[in-house]
């Protein structure tokens, strides 16, 4: 934790370098991302609701997941970056050095540029408590915690297995874009709107629905199965299959020579 305070406190002052650069930057995220509240907002302006959902229900999956999905990307964004790294040979470097290559991957690169799209989120979610007919109990609070909590670590996983594919590629797979910006995308509504196929896609083999479809119907009053609220924290068993192939990877991995 000590090494990652000193990366964070290097990148924040590189950024600090370049302010108008970093600030423009933040800006122009927090844009991108309320674009996709606009399609949101317009839709609903056409349809009263999307299978029974509402607007607020819609705005707060949105919010939960676009949190979720930028402070992954804010502090996992070395995975993410992880082809550039094998390509230019700076892994050889970082297996050379005495600390874990995990922890030196994750301080690699923070994209603090994603402080737009969490003021996206957060602004959204506030707007969302102000009009919603949810109660903000204890229970409901710390559904909302467990769901940014649990889709966090989920994205961050699924970040570490894009990396560790690129062992075995040499470069990054496009395709995994589905399973990260494509779900930050299908996440802005519950996922049974998609169909029961999609859903179990969701819930079983990536379990997106367990961070936001399944605690959302608990904390919308439609579930009184109070064992939902801890449905998010499946995203912690998913770093296990991460952390297996992410190993499996650096068994396989032979130096560029460069």
């Amino acid at each position: 934790m000590r090494l990652y305070r000193k990366y964070f406190a290097i990148h924040l002052k590189s950024e600090m370098q370049y302010r108008v650069s970093f600030f423009t930057t933040i800006i122009g995220q927090f844009l991108v991302s309320f674009s996709v509240f606009l399609g949101i907002h317009f839709m609903y302006q056409r349809f009263s609701n999307v299978k029974g959902y509402s607007y607020q229900d819609s705005l707060l999956c949105f919010s939960v997941v676009l949190l979720a999905f930028s402070m992954a990307e804010m502090f996992v964004r070395g995975f993410d970056s992880f082809a550039g790294m094998l390509a230019n040979g700076e892994f050889d470097r970082i297996l050379v050095r005495p600390r874990n290559e995990i922890a030196q991957v994750l301080c690699a690169k923070i994209a603090l540029s994603r402080i737009g799209r969490i003021v996206q989120a957060v602004v959204t979610f506030a707007y969302v408590v102000a009009t919603s007919k949810i109660q903000w109990n204890a229970a409901n609070i710390l559904t909302i915690v467990l769901m940014v909590f649990g889709g966090t670590v989920l994205f961050s996983a699924m970040f570490i297995i894009y990396a560790a594919l690129c062992f075995f590629t040499t470069q990054s797979l496009e395709f995994m874009n589905v399973f990260t910006d494509g779900a930050r995308e299908y996440g802005k509504y519950p996922f049974d709107i998609y169909g029961k196929r999609v859903l179990q896609i969701c819930t079983f083999l990536v379990p997106y629905a367990l961070v936001q479809y399944y605690p959302f119907l608990y904390l919308t009053g439609r579930s009184d199965n109070a064992a939902l609220i801890f449905a998010p924290l499946a995203g912690l068993l998913f770093l296990l299959p991460a952390f297996g192939l992410w190993k499996i990877g650096v068994r396989h991995f032979k130096s560029t020579g460069s």
